[in-house]
């Protein structure tokens, strides 16, 4: 298998265009040899966990061939392993799934039962998500020369983290790298450099992070090359931010000073060491800032920017309108597709368009396999994927030299640490090879049918929810005849709505309030990771409820077969994205109404007791 390329200490003699040849050739290589290198990955990690539990279980005993593997091992959900994942969590260290000890749980942002899902992982995998970070700029500095001679603005956050009753940490995959060795002592690169100090990215408080990231930013404008976040609703919630303070921060340029409520110490000392007094840069920053039109902010504040890097795929596909507006249209990068399960890969072509983007997967990551999905019907986005697959199905998986182009799978990963044929849940389709390695389009989760931020929630997510809604009508002999919902991104941050129909039996009006509690309670019933955005993140803003004059569903129907919907065929969407549709919907409004308060939310697992 080639070898990763190194992350160079820096030397008198440290040369970036040597590592940069070195990391590439390093792609070229894993690339032209994909089947070859996946054959290999499949074999140490079946050799390496050959006495686990669960292999044993399942009868592979040792064997580390493919063919007895695909065989004998089934195809997986999370729930088959959950009552594992339970021991572990519960202090069980034996080696149940791997025969390295899991070093702490990545928490998904999918979740079961209303939980997040907790992704068991060992300390190698820092290293291996660490060398795909590697990849990302020396690919980049193909298409944009010159990187190296400034910084990159980046609004990175950690977000709260759980123990499990066994003493493991449980939090998301980019705290546990943000708060990795791996991470806070990276040896010199200048592609590494940020304007945030690491003390305001690890600051747990999200107003101190954000507003001390933004400052330094400012601070440092001059020498800013690039702007970024994970998510394009996490950047744009920084521009907000900067809208709605940037009197503060121009009031603590101009003095030199750092604002009161920056209450954390190792904050204020790591800011302090970037913050001078600059009345020039204060006076330029509030001219912009005052005008009217916030067109291109980006590019004016930060005058030397040549693209932003945010996730654009997929359900954030939403933001692109709002990021070139503030960007004056400048390249929108999706560098590379990871998930709380396994980093995956890489995009080799990161100046494409933003509905052009294909991820290469990246042979030495993890065994991959893809089981072949099919549309329900050409009109719909959303896919259905069988929760269970009999035995033609499971041999229908494919492995990543046999994927076909234009036929879309879902991913199914074995990793190092303890996963084995398991269903990740993303929908790709094929768009191309580097070499012998596919390249993926991103098309969707599957089932989801909400998204703001990094929240998903499913049909029947959304369904109990709103059964659990519907009984504060009772009282008032009132029934919801239908419903739909919709992710607003208008409003920032965004926010479901929900537009209900109504059969109206009783006489007595039901008051404004109780459409309130419905809000409430829809909110309460949803996941935890929408929970969290909506209590701790401040990512999400509150439920809404449109309450629609009666007959809009037919009218919703009657326009769905005008465009060759069959009338047979035809159920009403329970989330729609269709710009004339939302305008048809909001356009037979009667009323409006919005959750009161926000939703409870705590730390970890209900039957952890919630202890942090």
């Amino acid at each position: 298998m080639p070898e990763a390329p190194k992350i160079i200490q820096k030397a008198p003699d440290f040369s970036l265009e040597l590592k940069n040849k070195k990391t590439l050739q390093f792609i070229e290589d894993v690339t032209s040899n994909a089947d070859e290198v996946q054959k290999k990955v499949l074999g140490e990690i079946l050799a390496c966990n050959a006495h686990v539990e669960y292999l044993q279980t399942h009868g592979l005993n040792g064997r580390t061939d493919r063919e007895s593997f695909k065989k004998i091992m089934p195809v997986i959900t999370y729930e088959d392993i959950q009552p594992h994942v339970e021991r572990i969590a519960n202090g069980d260290t034996s080696p149940i799934l791997c025969s390295k000890p899991i070093s702490e749980f990545l928490t998904s942002s999918g979740t079961s039962g209303g939980e997040r899902k907790l992704m068991p992982t060992i300390e190698e995998e820092l290293g291996r998500r660490s060398l795909l970070y590697s990849l990302l700029m020396p690919v980049m500095s193909q298409f944009v020369p010159g990187l190296d001679k400034g910084k990159g603005m980046y609004f990175l956050f950690i977000k709260s983290e759980a123990t499990t009753p066994g003493g493991l940490v449980a939090r998301p995959v980019l705290t546990s790298y943000y708060k990795s060795n791996h991470f806070k002592d990276r040896p010199y690169d200048p592609y590494t450099n940020y304007t945030s100090p690491n003390e305001t990215i690890l600051c747990p408080d999200s107003y101190q992070s954000m507003y001390s990231q933004m400052l330094c930013g400012l601070c440092q404008n001059k020498e800013v090359l690039r702007v970024g976040a994970v998510f394009a609703s996490g950047f744009i919630r920084a521009i907000k931010f900067l809208e709605k303070h940037w009197r503060t921060l121009c009031n603590d340029i101009r003095t030199g000073t750092l604002d009161s409520q920056i209450t954390d110490q190792s904050v204020r000392e790591a800011v302090m060491k970037i913050l001078k007094p600059d009345l020039r840069l204060a006076d330029f920053i509030e001219a912009e800032c005052s005008k009217r039109s916030w067109q291109g902010i980006i590019t004016k504040l930060w005058p030397n920017t040549k693209y932003v890097d945010v996730i654009v795929t997929g359900t954030m596909s939403q933001y692109i309108p709002t990021l070139d507006y503030y960007s004056n249209g400048l390249p929108l990068v999706c560098t590379m597709y990871a998930s709380s399960e396994c980093y995956f890969g890489v995009n080799l072509n990161p100046l494409c368009k933003p509905s052009e983007v294909s991820y290469t997967l990246m042979p030495t990551m993890a065994y991959f396999e893809f089981l072949p999905v099919q549309r329900n019907n050409g009109v719909t986005s959303s896919i259905s994927v069988p929760k269970t697959l009999n035995e033609k199905e499971q041999q229908e998986l494919v492995d990543l030299a046999d994927v076909k182009l234009g036929q879309e799978y879902e991913l199914v990963v074995t990793t190092y640490s303890g996963l084995y044929r398991y269903r990740v849940g993303d929908v790709l389709r094929v768009a191309g090879f580097k070499n012998k390695a596919p390249q993926f389009n991103f098309i969707c989760r599957k089932n989801v049918v909400l998204c703001i931020d990094s929240d998903k929630t499913d049909e029947v997510e959304l369904q109990n929810a709103v059964k659990n809604a519907v009984n504060h009508l009772l009282p008032f002999d009132a029934t919801l005849a239908e419903y739909t919902s919709y992710a607003d991104t208008t409003t920032i941050p965004g926010h479901y709505v929900l537009y209900w129909e109504l059969s109206l039996n009783g006489t007595t009006p039901i008051p404004p309030s109780v459409f309130e509690d419905c809000c409430l309670t829809i909110e309460e019933s949803l996941n935890s990771v929408y929970r969290q955005g909506r209590v701790c993140d401040k990512s999400i803003g509150p439920l809404e409820i449109k309450i629609v004059e009666p007959g809009t569903f037919d009218k919703l129907m009657d326009y769905a077969i005008s465009l060759g919907a069959s009338i047979n065929q035809y159920k009403t969407p329970r989330c729609v994205k269709f710009a004339p549709i939302v305008e048809l919907l909001n356009s037979r409004a009667e009323s409006s109404y919005f959750s009161p308060k926000c939703p409870k939310w705590f730390p970890g697992h209900k039957q952890w007791g919630n202890k942090n």
